[in-house]
This record gives structure tokens, sequence and C-alpha cells, in this order.
């Protein structure tokens, strides 16, 4: 609920004029991983929501995208046991082509640049900033 609940409150801030909102989903929302059933189909719910939104929302000049994170260093991630050496994260950086799971900041830069202008034609799309991990 709390993407619909943001959107429906940032769409009211926007008026008439247009936005830009960006959701933050999952590479898991493709991929689902195993013991993460409702965190995988919660994901790819939010990817096929945002689809659907872009096109429902666009001739309002609202643009909605979905970054989809891999591994990335977070609390989150720690509290899931992707800690820094553990098993797990040994496991996902061996799935990702750069070695090395994500930072914070690999997100940030994604996000910055879906909201630019540069960006001003993409909408609907899920962009994975994900180390290559599962050939996305």
């Amino acid at each position: 609920m709390g993407p619909i609940l943001t959107i429906q409150a940032a769409l009211k801030l926007f008026g008439g004029k247009g936005g830009n909102v960006i959701n933050i989903s999952s590479v898991a929302g493709r991929y689902p991983l195993p013991n993460a059933s409702l965190y995988s189909s919660t994901k790819a719910a939010l990817d096929a929501f945002t689809i659907t939104l872009s096109k429902e929302l666009g001739a309002k000049n609202v643009r909605i995208n979905t970054i989809l994170p891999g591994a990335t260093d977070t609390e989150g991630a720690d509290s899931a046991g992707v800690t820094a050496g553990s098993e797990y994260e040994k496991m996902f950086i061996e799935k990702t082509p750069l070695g090395r799971i994500g930072q914070p900041e690999d997100i940030a830069k994604a996000a910055v640049f879906l909201a630019s202008d540069d960006a001003a034609r993409i909408i609907g799309k899920q962009l994975s900033v994900s180390s290559g991990m599962y050939g996305f």
C-alpha cells in the first residue's frame, strides 16, 4: 500500500503541471528468490503497477518509472543476512559480472538521472541497477 498512498499524495501536489515518480522495486520481481515469495511477488506487482500507471498518467505529464536494484549494501540487506563477507554476499557477487554488490550511491545516481530532463522521454520502464545480476 505504501507506493499507492505515496503516489496518490504526490499527484495532489503535482497539480496540473505534472511530475515524476520513481518507484524502488527489485530484480527479485523478475527473478524470485527462494524463501522470499511475498517480497518477490510484491515487487513484481509494483513493476506492473508502474507500467499501468504510466499509461494512465502520461497524458497528465506525469512520468513514472521503477528502479530495480540487485543486492545492495543497505541496512535491509544486513538484516536479511547479506552482510559483508557472508555466504549470501559471496553468492550474489558470483552472479554479477562486476564482481560486487551495489552501494546506495549506485541507486541514487540512477534516481537522479530518471528525475532529470535527460530522461524526459522515459516512462513506464524498469531500470535495472544490479551489477548485471541475472543478466540484466
